[in-house]
């Protein structure tokens, strides 16, 4: 499956699970909770996920590195500063709270573990690659890194 290794664009596997989880919940019941508190639960994690996203967009544009997931190879700084201090993938862990936020608005058990199965879809094909280019542009740089920073959060 290493074809599919940094081939699809991170937002696009984000859309496509969060269509899934939509069909899911066309076929499965709601949990029951409340609609108002799934909504205001919804727009917490979605701002938190926002924020997250965008604050790993602007460390990457501040160090004038690329951000673009199809392209890891061109990095030319690492950055371990900002929110990068706590997450070696803000961008992605934003896309993941977009999708808990989508699942709590669905109401929808089965979507939340469509929200498991985008980590690890986005481990195996996105992060991991990557992982494997920046350690051989940065070597013990990046290992020192990834042992003090989680992958997520």
């Amino acid at each position: 499956m290493k074809f599919l290794e940094l081939k699809l664009p991170p937002v696009l596997i984000f859309a496509a699970f969060g269509v899934l989880m939509w069909l899911a919940g066309l076929v499965t019941p709601d949990a029951g909770i409340d609609g108002k508190i799934r909504l205001v639960l919804a727009i917490a994690l979605l701002v938190i996920g926002g924020c997250l996203a965008m604050a790993g967009v602007f460390g990457l544009k501040k160090a004038n590195t690329t951000f673009n997931p199809a392209s890891p190879d061109q990095a030319s700084v690492l950055v371990c500063t900002g929110i990068y201090r706590y997450t070696r993938n803000p961008m992605y862990t934003g896309l993941l709270f977009g999708l808990f936020a989508w699942a709590c608005y669905l109401g929808n058990p089965l979507s939340l573990l469509l929200v498991f199965a985008f980590s690890l879809y986005m481990t195996r094909f996105q992060i991991k690659p990557e992982e494997r280019i920046l350690k051989s542009i940065f070597g013990k740089e990046y290992t020192l890194y990834k042992n003090r920073v989680r992958r997520w959060l």
